[in-house]
């Protein structure tokens, strides 16, 4: 029995992890299980228990993931107290990802929004399938990308950064690589091998080469974290969100 809850884990012997998302009912929706499971995932690879020198993450069924789960917003509102260590461990998921000892590369199939598409950034290189679409919804529910925010910037630049985080427009996965949120993008069924065969080829080369580089260009990724923590859990606390989220779950109800 695996001891994941939300995610799969298959160790190749090339020294590829493969890494599923596994909550397709919920679009692979991420609950505080999931970001304490990621954590944990990441600090473990390429430790001296662990042959992993390349990860790959995906999401099982339609979505890579559609962000964080609306039941966890709803029980989170107007709870400041509760608000910012509860921000504090989504930021440290993200970080676990950057700081993992191994790289880390997405391919991303179907939906990845909101925490989907800052869980994207969060990688050192990311595929998309062609139907794969992106977007910044928090501002939709009174909230705005914390992670996205902080690290946008630097992935795909300010105005792109503002223009997904204002808007909340979805763009597609041609748009995605074209602004540079992923380096290629490959048909659906050719996602997951073309993914194998970029960490296939990383794997190969010496291991310490590829942990010092990804080490040194991710330096610093941590900065910016503790004022956006407060920005974001002053923003939990507003009737607009409390009243967002409500709209949401009724809207959801009703289906």
């Amino acid at each position: 029995m695996s001891e994941w809850k939300r995610f799969a884990v298959e160790r190749r012997n090339d020294g590829v992890t493969i890494i599923t998302m596994t909550r397709p009912e919920k679009l692979n929706a991420m609950d505080q299980l999931w970001f304490a499971e990621l954590t944990a995932l990441m600090n473990g690879l390429g430790s001296e228990q662990d042959p992993t020198r390349v990860a790959v993450l995906t999401g099982q069924g339609r979505a890579f993931s559609a962000g964080g789960d609306i039941d966890m917003f709803h029980d989170l509102a107007g709870d400041v107290s509760r608000v910012r260590p509860h921000l504090r461990r989504v930021y440290d998921a993200f970080h676990a990802v950057e700081r993992c000892a191994v790289p880390v590369i997405a391919a991303v199939n179907g939906i990845a929004y909101g925490g989907g598409t800052e869980l994207t950034m969060a990688c050192d290189m990311a595929l998309a399938g062609e139907n794969a679409r992106f977007c910044c919804k928090e501002a939709a529910v009174g909230l705005m990308p914390g992670y996205g925010i902080v690290r946008g910037a630097e992935v795909i630049g300010r105005p792109w950064t503002r223009y997904l985080a204002l808007s909340g427009r979805i763009i597609d996965a041609a748009t995605a690589e074209r602004i540079g949120l992923v380096q290629h993008t490959v048909p659906d069924a050719d996602l997951l091998p073309a993914a194998l065969t970029l960490a296939e080829e990383v794997a190969a080369h010496p291991s310490l080469a590829v942990r010092v580089g990804k080490a040194y260009l991710n330096r610093g990724t941590h900065d910016g974290f503790d004022e956006s923590v407060e920005a974001i859990a002053l923003l939990f606390g507003t009737t607009e969100h409390a009243e967002a989220v409500a709209a949401f779950r009724a809207r959801r109800a009703g289906n």
